[in-house]
């Protein structure tokens, strides 16, 4: 099924990619701490249209997701935490630091 354009760019956006310019709308991934990532992919600068399911799986395969995970992207119910997780899953990303180890007695200092 047909995904808007204006609701691919919206969500690519609401979920962590940031646009960049030149002859198409370009679309990197962001880490939370800000560092650039693989997942990538672009859309044509114009308005008003549908981007196919062709298009979809070209788009995901660019993201490193799955066709069903992309149009969960798109979609809404992957939010920004479960993105970074499938990312992870694929070594996209580094999971992010453990916290640190409470190294004290029953949590109190001594």
């Amino acid at each position: 099924m047909p995904r808007s354009k204006s609701d691919v760019d919206a969500a690519l956006l609401q979920k962590g990619f940031l646009s960049g310019e030149g002859d198409h709308a370009f679309f990197v991934y962001h880490t939370v701490d800000g560092k650039k990532t693989r997942a990538r992919t672009k859309t044509s600068h114009g308005k008003g249209f549908d981007i196919g399911d062709n298009l979809i799986s070209q788009m995901a395969k660019q993201c490193h997701l799955t066709n069903a995970q992309f149009k969960d992207l798109v979609d809404c119910p992957m939010d920004r935490p479960a993105l970074e997780i499938a990312l992870v899953a694929r070594g996209i990303i580094d999971p992010p630091p453990a916290p640190p180890v409470d190294t004290t007695k029953d949590g109190k200092k001594q």
